[in-house]
């Protein structure tokens, strides 16, 4: 099989059977299995075992039932099963334009009853009318699966005339809004935020209670300080002490701020099957591909014999013909595909084996400190590869350790400058801040300009814009927002 060059992605148009192996190559191990069994279905000349020699005294059943002299018969020979399909020596579905996002593909699983179906089911225990029963359906069909309704009441009132023939105002529209807001989950069908903790705060089972009657008063008249954690602002304006503030932003925090998670009759999930195995016995570390990634493949040896059979035999007949041009592209696909499952498995491992020869301290140790700015060129010089073939490798693969299973592109990182004249992996430095905020006085959160002096004393020359960056990728708000009573 031809070695391929994955920089003719950008530079020149694929060949099928090019864009097929991209494919195959960014195929997770959870997947492969899946792809596997497609090709089996489609082509008959590709079978599941270890592929044996032939021996000439071996006895086999299909000599006596095939003579080189016999011509090819329909019956031998199921075509019309396969002739209608889109067959260029391999199967290709789409248009033949290759997308990485074709590859993150999701499982769905199905979770019982939706949340939608919920809602409706407790709208039939309203005294309504059946015009007032769809009303209260459309509304519920508004409601996103985070349990908000985000569309304009007007633009309901609208779908209602125009899609029901159901005419009503706005004034009734809220009404059955609200009964619909009194469902369970508690929060439901809010219209913002502030809408849906509200929601909450009135159906506590004791709402005589101080902390209550002071969480309601915070959400409904000093929402915005709240979220900005202007808690001095909030204590002047409401005039409470300390202590009752306190218990009333901790019954706010409590609340769910998405009643409708994620029951939207379908949970997505990604099965995380590592696709690397990494040992280490006495600091010595090794790999190995997942089993799944080294499936044990063999070309139709029937299919083999009908093709050197036809070589033996005439040739004039047209139906012969076409049969046995058939017979050879399944032996062709099979072929190839055999070797391109075969090269993915090369290049994962020469991928890995690199990685894991730049990160050999992680490896053994786990700490994250140890490893080393690396980047997708680093690792495409030392294979001799093309940097895209890296990022696919990289992007979709994952190894177990025994310090748990990570992705390959967690090992990525960019360099950062030390006084002592090093690069340190900013994963490194990440890991730095994110002990600091941990650490930090949450009455006096560190800002960002303090992180940068306390960084910057540990020997990390960074300026505040790169802290701001990585406090943001490790979601990590900012001072203000971090600050505790």
């Amino acid at each position: 099989m031809q070695k391929l060059n994955l920089s003719q992605v950008l530079s020149q148009k694929l060949s099928p059977q090019q864009i097929q192996f991209i494919k195959l190559l960014q195929v997770p191990t959870a997947e492969l299995d899946t792809r596997i069994e497609e090709e089996l279905e489609i082509n008959p000349a590709l079978e599941e075992g270890r592929d044996e020699e032939k021996k000439e005294s071996e006895d086999d059943d299909f000599d006596d039932n095939f003579d080189e002299e016999a011509s090819f018969d329909e019956k031998d020979l199921n075509i019309d099963d396969y002739l209608n399909d889109d067959y260029g020596g391999y199967k290709m579905q789409g248009d033949g334009n290759y997308s990485p996002d074709e590859e993150d593909r999701e499982i769905p699983i199905s979770s019982g009853s939706s949340l939608h179906e919920q809602l409706v089911s407790q709208l039939g225990y309203l005294k309504l009318d059946e015009r007032q029963k769809n009303i209260g359906k459309q509304l519920i069909g508004s409601i996103e699966n985070d349990g908000y309704i985000r569309r304009d009441l007007e633009a309901i009132l609208n779908d209602l005339a125009f899609s029901q023939n159901i005419e009503t105002d706005l004034d009734e529209l809220e009404e059955i809004l609200r009964k619909i807001q009194e469902f369970d989950p508690a929060g439901i069908a809010a219209r913002n935020l502030q809408e849906c903790l509200l929601i909450q705060l009135e159906r506590k089972e004791h709402p005589e209670d101080p902390a209550v009657i002071n969480a309601i008063k915070i959400v409904n008249d000093c929402f915005e300080e709240f979220t900005k954690k202007h808690y001095t602002k909030i204590q002047k304006k409401l005039e409470i002490e300390d202590e009752a503030l306190k218990e009333a932003v901790n019954l706010i925090i409590k609340l769910n701020p998405k009643p409708g998670g994620v029951s939207d009759g379908l949970v997505k999930t990604q099965y995380i099957i590592p696709d690397f195995i990494l040992t280490n016995v006495e600091g010595k570390v090794d790999i190995s591909l997942n089993s799944k990634n080294a499936p044990e493949l063999r070309v139709s040896r029937s299919y083999s014999e009908m093709f050197d059979a036809y070589d033996k035999s005439d040739k004039k007949d047209k139906k012969l013909k076409d049969t046995v041009t058939f017979v050879k592209q399944k032996l062709d696909a099979a072929k190839w595909f055999i070797d391109a499952i075969k090269q993915r498995q090369q290049t994962l491992l020469k991928t890995m084996q690199a990685i894991l020869d730049y990160q050999t301290e992680f490896f053994i140790e786990g700490d994250e400190t140890k490893l080393k700015p690396m980047i997708l060129k680093d690792i495409a010089e030392k294979i001799e590869m093309d940097i895209s073939t890296v990022s696919r490798v990289a992007n979709s693969k994952s190894i177990q350790t025994e310090f748990g299973i990570f992705p390959l592109k967690y090992f990525f990182s960019e360099g950062i400058a030390t006084d002592s004249g090093e690069d340190v992996s900013n994963k490194e430095v990440k890991s730095v801040l994110n002990q600091m905020v941990d650490n930090e006085d949450k009455r006096k959160p560190l800002s960002d300009d303090k992180l940068v002096k306390l960084l910057n004393d540990k020997g990390y020359n960074i300026a505040r814009r790169t802290v701001a960056k990585y406090r943001e990728q490790l979601q990590i708000p900012v001072a203000r927002l971090r600050k505790e009573l």
